[in-house]
């Protein structure tokens, strides 16, 4: 059984704030930062550390602070918009990972707001090894630089809030991002409300799993033409022979 204790971390700034961490009964094989959508529950957040902790990971969920978005100036003039609002929130997420990155190589996944987040680290924050991310949110609006290291992600087909025709001009501009839709899932398909879907929910863990052990635990991918990081879904597309739901680049 995973050993789950509550931590304190120091940001670079000198504030601290809490993790949740949970660690597998064997030695780790590297670790994970999860990254939970906004209103995640206790109990979700534990049931996701405890599949990864099984699998032999240590698993570490940083309690991330709220971000500022405006601030009011002094002498009445009209409020001043903070330029990165996600800067305090990345350097917490720094401060996770260094955390535990005596454990070996350190994956990111993250569910809706999270999985922005996490998406935003993969280029932004130091030590990871990979990055995934189940419908994320401000993703496919702003879909930002090229990857800096290889990045999965899951989308439902019948999301709402997350529009299937938007991650698909999303996934013509981004070629190196490997992503799988599944077909009628809605947004938080991996959650515990009315809209989880457990065939997809399985199918991406299975997936989720299967992209950490490629990065974080075995040899690195094959560089592909016109591919980038496009490794597993390759294959997987391969062995399957229908991959409706492969939204990764096409085979060479």
């Amino acid at each position: 059984m995973p050993t789950e204790s509550m931590i304190r971390l120091t940001a670079n700034d000198g504030h601290t704030f809490q993790a949740f961490r949970a660690d597998p009964a064997d030695t780790p094989k590297g670790a994970i930062v999860v990254l939970p959508d906004g209103g995640a529950a206790a109990g979700k957040l534990r049931k996701v550390a405890d599949a990864f902790a099984a699998s032999g990971y240590v698993v570490i969920a940083p309690e991330l602070s709220a971000p500022t978005t405006t601030e009011a100036a002094a002498d009445g003039e009209p409020a001043a918009a903070v330029q990165d609002p996600a800067a305090p929130l990345l350097a917490e997420i720094q401060s996770t990972v260094d955390s535990v990155k005596e454990c070996g190589k350190v994956a990111v996944v993250g569910f809706g707001a999270g999985g922005g987040l996490a998406y935003d680290a993969a280029n932004r924050v130091s030590g990871l090894a990979c990055a995934v991310s189940y419908y994320a949110t401000g993703v496919v609006d702003a879909a930002g630089a090229k990857r800096r290291v290889p990045t999965l992600l899951h989308f439902g087909e019948a999301d709402p809030v997350v529009p299937f025709t938007a991650v698909s001009m999303f996934r013509a501009y981004h070629p190196e991002v490997s992503a799988f839709s599944y077909p009628g899932a809605a947004h938080d398909f991996d959650g515990d409300g009315e809209t989880r879907d457990e065939a997809a929910a399985a199918l991406a863990h299975e997936r989720t799993l299967a992209w950490i052990s490629q990065y974080v635990v075995g040899q690195p991918p094959i560089a592909l033409k016109n591919a980038g990081a496009y490794a597993l879904a390759k294959v997987d597309k391969k062995k399957k022979k229908k991959a409706d739901d492969d939204m990764g680049p096409p085979a060479d």
